[in-house]
């Protein structure tokens, strides 16, 4: 055989593996689109009556339960509180099929009543050294042990705006899942759509738990919580990390005023706006999300939202990108939850 003959024959031999192999991947991420996707959801402390109601929609369709929260006192220490910890106590006694998590965010409450929303300098001190990680380590454990919880959610926030808190955070996530295991409880790691997956080297073990949520929101003009292209463009990224891996989505909306309000708003707080000015909300083709505006003495409003009808959508996309694992935040105020599959 000639040397060209040799090209065309590897050529040839190259194609049809490279053929193979991408018709093994699109089998398999058609596998996973067609397979049911597990649901996780969470309970807020502040909304737990209508949080119950929906709950009792999802109680046998959902393999996971979130309690949030804990955060930080003014002094800076653990704080759960008691109107979450009743309720856990009172909905165990119903035996549910699902894990439970006690969830610890790093929002923290000031003297004056006031509250800082995701605070990084809570980070800062708690990952000064290792045996101030090891201390707050200790702490999450003995909390989530005495709560009777499966597992421990840990949803610290706008930790990359700092790169060094960033790269400590890493560190933390590895140290709480050895200690973790040892104590027989499982660890979930919440992680904002902006990390940057692929330059960090997030350690095997958690299940990680990214939000496609907030594309658009307070921070911003009015728009969807997420598109089809957001919910693309996330879950590529997500990628480069390691193991299990899921996708939170958002209920709810938000409202925009042109005075500069903006809020959240449960999907009955949005039905019930729309309601009672007579508006008619349209459904957005990109988001699938339903929209509306109305004036309120002078002030122009326009409101987002997502029902069950969008929420099975998101859910499509991503599964569609070999997503099978499905987090809703939150429970409480949505009318057709138990319609999501």
């Amino acid at each position: 055989m000639n040397t060209s003959y040799h090209r065309i024959l590897k050529g040839a031999v190259v194609a049809i593996a490279l053929i193979f192999l991408a018709g093994c991947n699109y089998n398999s991420q058609a596998a996973v689109a067609g397979e049911p996707v597990q649901k996780s959801a969470w309970l807020a402390y502040w909304d737990l009556e209508a949080g119950v109601k929906d709950l009792a929609k999802v109680s046998k369709k959902i393999e996971k339960l979130s309690y949030f929260g804990v955060y930080f006192d003014k002094e800076g220490r653990l704080f759960l509180p008691k109107e979450l910890s009743d309720k856990k106590t009172e909905l165990q006694k119903k035996k549910a099929g699902y894990k439970t998590y006690l969830t610890f965010v790093n929002d923290k409450q000031n003297a004056d009543g006031s509250a800082i929303m995701k605070d990084i300098d809570i980070l800062r001190r708690l990952f000064t050294d290792e045996a101030s990680m090891d201390k707050h380590i200790e702490e999450l454990i003995a909390m989530t042990k005495q709560g009777g919880y499966d597992g421990i959610e840990i949803d610290y926030e706008r930790i990359w705006k700092d790169e060094k808190v960033g790269q400590a955070f890493v560190r933390f996530t590895e140290k709480l899942y050895e200690q973790a295991i040892k104590q027989d409880l499982d660890l979930r790691v919440i992680l904002e759509p902006g990390t940057p997956f692929t330059t960090v080297d997030f350690p095997r073990g958690p299940e990680y738990v990214v939000m496609l949520y907030n594309l658009y929101g307070l921070h911003s003009s009015p728009g969807p919580k997420a598109n089809t292209a957001f919910i693309q463009k996330i879950v590529k990224q997500m990628a480069a990390l390691p193991g299990e891996k899921a996708v939170a989505l958002s209920t709810g909306g938000c409202l925009w005023g042109d005075n500069g309000e903006r809020r959240f708003l449960t999907e009955v707080e949005a039905r019930t706006l729309a309601a009672t000015y007579g508006v008619q909300p349209k459904r957005d083709e990109a988001s699938q999300c339903l929209v509306f505006s109305y004036k309120e003495k002078g002030v122009a409003y326009e409101v987002w939202y997502a029902d069950s009808k969008t929420l099975q959508y998101w859910i499509a996309a991503a599964r569609e990108q070999g997503v099978r694992n499905v987090s809703l935040w939150r429970l409480g105020g949505n009318v057709d939850i138990n319609k999501i599959d």
